[in-house]
């Protein structure tokens, strides 16, 4: 997985390359593909469930499963980019939302919270902790910071499926939930919205917006639970630390 997840990390950065007023999120998701298979694997969201694309490409108010398409990027989009890799049966999950040039003073302290609160996370993914720690761990950066936590939207257990239990929410009680134990791996993925939690569905069925037209940030890394404390599979950014109340 840690090998899928190499390959991830050097498709984000190559998308991220990409990015710029007038590119199509259709010519990121051709990118991202033309990559994964050069390098001996599969992007796994192709075809999942009837998924068209190899990555989801979600801008502005979409929170997520951003079909690509013929949508431009215009300067100062918020635009995240979900990506699978499946490499020898195993499968790695990751996802980053990039500005488009230069954004505005919010939308940089959206994506900087959000980050935050998934190192945040990922630090509390301690052996013999819970999943409600963790979430717990992401709600408190994110409301701390006046934003809001995405609630029907969560992570999830990854290994040979994208998708494997548990649950990973991003609020929650400490103390609760499933325990971690050593060998796990589970995809968290905080998805926050500047204004209301609330979400509707396009009418594609697949591209989840904020109920108020609110902007939206999504960062997920793949962790293994080790007795030696998390370790991140997909680490574009690994050594980060949470914010604070306020950070900018």
């Amino acid at each position: 997985m840690a090998a899928a997840g190499d390959i991830l990390v050097k498709t984000l950065d190559l998308v991220e390359g990409r990015i710029r007023p007038g590119v199509t999120t259709q010519e990121l998701d051709e990118t991202a593909e033309r990559f994964i298979r050069s390098q001996g694997a599969t992007p796994t969201f192709k075809g999942y469930r009837g998924f068209p694309g190899s990555i989801c490409a979600s801008a502005n108010s979409m929170v997520v499963h951003g079909i690509p398409g013929s949508q431009k990027l215009s300067k100062g989009d918020l635009i995240s980019v979900d990506v699978g890799v499946t490499l020898d049966g195993w499968v790695a999950d990751a996802a980053r939302t990039f500005p488009v040039g230069e954004i505005t003073e919010e939308a940089q302290r959206l994506l900087d919270v959000t980050e935050a609160s998934l190192h945040a996370g990922v630090e509390a993914c301690q052996l013999g902790s819970r999943i409600g720690d963790v979430a717990n761990a992401v709600q408190t950066v994110v409301e701390d910071n006046g934003f809001s936590v995405v609630r029907s939207l969560v992570g999830h257990g990854v290994g040979r499926s994208l998708h494997e239990p548990p649950e990973v929410p991003n609020h929650g009680t400490p103390g609760q939930g499933p325990k971690l134990e050593e060998g796990m791996v589970i995809a968290i993925e905080p998805m926050v919205a500047i204004g209301s939690p609330g979400i509707r569905v396009d009418d594609d069925e697949w591209s989840v917006y904020t109920v108020d037209g609110s902007l939206a940030a999504h960062f997920e890394f793949t962790v293994a639970i080790t007795a030696n404390g998390p370790r991140v599979l997909t680490p574009w950014n690994a050594t980060a630390a949470p914010a604070g109340k306020g950070s900018n």
